[in-house]
């Protein structure tokens, strides 16, 4: 078997069966399963993919999130290739062969992903360059101008047109070899949901293999699409994020640096209130985030 395919599906009946189908309507000369991972949903999505004989399905009875629902496919997966898909996503070209070939051509190479295209085909977040560092603290209370000048428009879309050394790609479209998984593990369970793709793509590179985003597999991404709800429920996933990358921080560096990190966060919020005066829907969204930090519990 040369890839598995592994798609979690939480309360997302009808973007999980339109990636389903543009997965075996696009995939073309390569051998492929897909492994369906149903966190509990009660949409009606067990009577629908039950009855799809084109896949395998495991129905969870709790939401899992998604980085352990991911590591049950990984337990059942076949493929030497493994390949997380998101279910907001449809993939426009063969890019499952594409992403296939390019890892079984590049030994050093340990995961790899395309280019990602919002629904009327712009550019979408596709990987960033870099993992989560002070740098990236930095460059927020700077303005991103050091990402400009570094990266240029290649920060998070790869518009070279040839393969890109990155820190990490979204965990929307992650090919990643089984034999690099035997060695790092799966993803990391203490994650419910947010940046375990990145601390995975830590651990990949800890092993010294290299992460590439291939622009020639391209994938449209409804980013949000999976997401639905109230203002709190978007305050809930923002905390989430917070205490997810807060996590990532502990188990990568060390309580020196994440206080530094902190302290240059904490700047970079006081700035932001500063200058969205005039702006109150800015303003609204940086106090957000301050009371989050504020409230933080991990």
């Amino acid at each position: 078997m040369d890839v598995s395919v592994i798609i979690v599906n939480y309360h997302t009946c009808e973007l999980t069966a339109a990636c389903i189908d543009s997965v075996f309507d696009k995939t073309q000369g390569i051998d492929f399963e897909v492994l369906l991972i149903d966190n509990a949903s009660t949409d009606g999505s067990y009577e629908r993919f039950s009855q799809d004989s084109r896949i395998r399905y495991y129905y969870q009875q709790e939401n899992l999130g998604f980085g352990r629902a991911n590591n049950i496919g990984i337990g059942q997966a076949r493929g030497r290739n493994i390949f997380f898909l998101n279910s907001d996503t449809l993939l426009l070209n063969n890019a499952v062969k594409i992403l296939s070939d390019y890892l079984d051509a590049c030994p050093k190479v340990g995961a790899c992903g395309g280019n990602l295209y919002t629904q009327d085909l712009q550019p979408n977040e596709s990987f960033l360059r870099y993992r989560p560092s002070i740098y990236e603290e930095l460059n927020q209370l700077l303005r991103d101008v050091p990402d400009r000048l570094r990266f240029g428009r290649n920060l998070s879309f790869n518009h070279t047109g040839q393969p890109l050394k990155v820190g990490y790609i979204t965990g929307a479209d992650l090919m990643v070899k089984s034999e690099v998984l035997q060695k790092t593990g799966n993803f990391d369970p203490r994650f419910f949901m947010y940046y375990e793709e990145t601390e995975l793509c830590h651990r990949i590179c800890r092993q010294h293999y290299e992460i590439h985003s291939l622009p020639q597999a391209r994938i449209i991404h409804l980013s949000g699409a999976s997401f639905k709800g109230d203002e709190a429920s978007s305050y809930r996933r923002q905390r989430i994020k917070y205490q997810s990358k807060m996590l990532y921080l502990q188990l990568t560096h060390s309580g020196c640096y994440i206080a530094v990190d902190r302290t240059i966060r904490s700047l970079t919020i006081h700035s932001k209130l500063l200058f969205s005066r005039k702006d109150s829907h800015l303003r609204k969204r940086w106090e957000k985030i301050r009371n989050i930090e504020k409230n933080k519990a991990l």
